[in-house]
């Protein structure tokens, strides 16, 4: 494969195809942003998908449910591309003219923005191969449910969307990015991410006589501090293994100890195989701690996703793409992120990487993802199709130079 890392002179192509396509992209965008839809519910999504795909001659295929894929281009594939259709359980509070007409559900996360700038690679592909024909396909992938665990991508795989891929590419907004910029990482660039929930019952009574009872309130403060403790001393401190509570419940009098008591948090690792062992004897360490108060404890653990780790080239090759397309100064290092993806488990048997979308307008306010109140500076969308575009067509143009060109 060509050597990326020394293309000094990248040229842009992707503008000319796409600068007439915008406006209907930001429209199409803005009524996925009216329209979200929670996991494995994107009924309405895959239909104005498929529409949209189907109205310039390609041929998507639905998958069980929601979601699709469709191939443009001819002859054997070169690359996929996925992008995530989901929303999120929140209320929007952007006051945005499109905002969410769905309460309680909004796309926080910028899930409309991966998914209609994908979708513009599609089109803009589409045009290039209708105008001379491509001579490799790439593979668009809209996946649904990455916001579950263990994620939507898992039903993907298991109905053969990677059939034939040798690599495969996504991007993710970051409000911390410009506009303009992506950011991108060798090597891992999201974290591991399971899901505890801990259930405890014993026998309540009055705080007057905790020796009477299960003191389920203390047992659930013990698991909150020494879970997270003991943890960090198990596991080699460079894994990143963080263990944080986000609802802990229990009791309605002051003077009374309940009967019953939940709480819920998330565990995340930095490293994959750290991931696995940390994930062994969390359970464990729950239960030894629970133990000397007689509490019963009901453990649900629900392994997530592991990291996203990005392989050297086809991280070049989103480097190179976005250096063309968006300027020599595009490239920005991206930290590695303690939140979890699923596009981890498409990079379980392929090599591939995701890039980070800039969504930030420069100098104006700074969001986090996961907000009612984040905002996306539109112009990010038109740098997600080119940038997404421009790496498509570097890696058919591998295939048309073949092994023996490899590093030229």
């Amino acid at each position: 494969m060509r050597n990326y890392t020394t293309e000094t002179e990248p040229t842009p192509v992707v503008g000319p195809w796409l600068d007439d396509l915008l406006p209907e992209l930001i429209e199409f965008r803005r009524d996925l942003h009216a329209h979200p839809e929670l996991s494995f519910q994107e009924f309405r999504t895959t239909d104005k998908l498929c529409e949209r795909l189907e109205a310039v001659g390609l041929k998507p295929r639905r998958l069980e449910g929601t979601g699709l894929i469709v191939d443009v281009g001819q002859g054997p594939i070169a690359t996929a591309i996925r992008g995530d259709i989901d929303a999120l359980p929140i209320i929007e509070e952007t006051g945005l003219p499109f905002a969410s007409k769905i309460h309680g559900v909004t796309h926080a996360c910028g899930h409309d923005i991966h998914t209609t700038a994908v979708l513009g690679v599609a089109l803009v592909l589409q045009r290039m191969h209708q105008e001379e024909p491509l001579s490799g396909t790439v593979r668009i992938i809209f996946q649904p449910a990455e916001e579950t665990m263990p994620g939507g991508a898992l039903s993907c795989i298991e109905q053969g969307v990677l059939e034939g891929v040798p690599r495969i590419m996504a991007l993710h907004c970051d409000p911390r990015i410009n506009v303009g910029q992506v950011g991108t990482r060798i090597g891992a660039i999201t974290s591991a991410s399971d899901t505890i929930k801990v259930e405890l019952t014993g026998r309540g009574g009055h705080t007057s006589r905790p020796h009477l009872t299960e003191e389920l309130v203390f047992a659930l403060a013990q698991i909150a501090v020494n879970v997270p403790a003991v943890l960090s001393r198990r596991v080699d401190v460079r894994s990143g293994v963080s263990v944080v509570w986000g609802q802990i419940h229990a009791g309605s009098a002051p003077n009374a100890i309940p009967a019953t008591g939940f709480m819920a948090g998330t565990m995340r690792c930095l490293d994959r195989d750290a991931w696995q062992s940390a994930g062994d004897l969390l359970d464990d360490v729950v239960k030894e701690i629970a133990a000397p108060y007689g509490v019963t404890v009901h453990l649900e653990h629900v392994r997530g996703v592991p990291p996203v780790v990005n392989s050297e080239e086809e991280t070049a090759i989103i480097e190179a793409a976005a250096r063309a397309e968006l300027g020599r100064h595009a490239v920005v290092l991206t930290p590695q992120s303690m939140g979890g993806e699923d596009f981890a488990w498409f990079l379980a048997d392929l090599p591939g990487a995701m890039m980070r979308l800039g969504t930030r307008t420069p100098g104006g306010e700074e969001y986090d993802l996961h907000r009612g109140d984040y905002i996306v500076d539109e112009r990010a969308l038109g740098c997600g199709v080119r940038v997404l575009t421009a790496a498509a067509l570097r890696t058919i143009r591998d295939l048309d130079e073949g092994p023996e060109n490899a590093n030229i």
